[in-house]
């Protein structure tokens, strides 16, 4: 059953305390690489920062694990009761889409792992936006930078909790694409579609203060505050968590926002993608070199053998000699 047709949630019977442990044990102890997971009992809150080396992105290999936590969510309903995610890499919270990967695809003029990658991004995003169907509620913390698909990734969280010096926004217009991960529809419920044309058809980055104004953000904090702010934040919602949670689903009857049309836009996406020109996707070579940088930097030849690797194990298969991936050349350039 696709999670666009989760049938209406019945009561949960409340788990003993030792089903309880044994559960939060699995869900806790599963090894990851691009994930850290941490556990605050007396909220029952799970709280999970990304730490995606070369690139904090939506790798292939980060949004696999982020499937695992959420599909142990999901199988263990009444555990958790408000989940946040957040970033272990300073000064960035997240880049969004995996530009070197992109660049790889566009190039080999892969179609089908361009819609596989999107519709993975689907799949996470729209776990986010029907959470409340499964009693959860989501916050974000941003205590650094977050492009495209790090900042679309806020948009169907309940809270969103930024420090002072962030900045966020789109910048795939600049290389001649658009945010494909739900930005136009999220921000048009949110703000309206005129925010949504601002933001995305210009390209410019906003402050967290420009984001507050949009109303994409709730709640501003100046800088290494935003931990005990979202802490106080939950503990205020806690005691209404039922109501809320009821008064959410009922936000999403009001202004429905489909599985289906993620997944037009993100096809579209996919097949805007491979008009690309050789500008674009240097200029997108640009700034994932940047991103790198930011983050500490890395051997930039390893870029592309990560990226083959995690597509290989993507698709569960191995490529064949013959694929068009295994002509490539390394695409970063020094």
């Amino acid at each position: 059953m696709k999670v666009a047709d989760l049938p209406p949630r019945s009561a949960e019977p409340p788990l003993t305390p030792a089903e309880r442990q044994q559960r939060l044990a699995h869900l806790l102890g599963r090894p990851y690489r691009t994930l850290r997971l941490s556990w605050h009992a007396e909220l029952s809150m799970l709280s999970v920062h990304l730490r995606v080396k070369p690139i904090q992105c939506y790798s292939l290999a980060a949004m696999t694990e982020l499937q695992f936590v959420f599909d142990d969510v999901t199988a263990n309903p009444g555990l958790v009761r408000h989940f946040v995610m957040a970033s272990d890499v300073p000064r960035v919270f997240n880049f969004g889409g995996d530009l070197a990967l992109f660049v790889l695809l566009a190039r080999s003029r892969d179609l089908e792992s361009l819609k596989m990658y999107g519709r993975r991004c689907i799949d996470l995003i729209w776990w986010l936006e029907t959470a409340a169907d499964r009693g959860v509620l989501t916050a974000g913390l941003v205590q650094g930078d977050s492009l495209g698909g790090g900042l679309e990734n806020l948009l169907p969280l309940h809270r969103v909790i930024c420090e002072r010096s962030v900045n966020a926004g789109f910048p795939e217009v600049l290389f001649n694409l658009f945010p494909g991960m739900g930005a136009w529809s999220f921000i048009s419920r949110k703000a309206g579609i005129a925010v949504a044309n601002e933001m995305i058809l210009s390209g410019r980055l906003y402050t967290a203060e420009e984001l507050q104004a949009r109303g994409l953000v709730d709640q501003v904090v100046n800088d290494g505050e935003g931990e005990a702010a979202l802490e106080q934040a939950v503990r205020a919602v806690d005691p209404r968590w039922r109501g809320t949670i009821n008064a959410l689903r009922a936000r999403r009857m009001a202004a429905p926002i489909s599985y289906e049309s993620l997944v037009e836009i993100v096809d579209h996406w996919a097949e805007t993608a491979l008009g690309l020109t050789d500008r674009d996707l240097r200029l997108m070579e640009r700034l994932a070199r940047a991103q790198i940088r930011k983050v500490g930097g890395a051997d930039d030849g390893a870029i592309e053998e990560i990226k083959r690797i995690e597509l290989e194990s993507a698709w569960q298969v191995q490529r064949p000699a013959s694929s068009a991936l295994s002509g490539l050349q390394t695409t970063l350039p020094n």
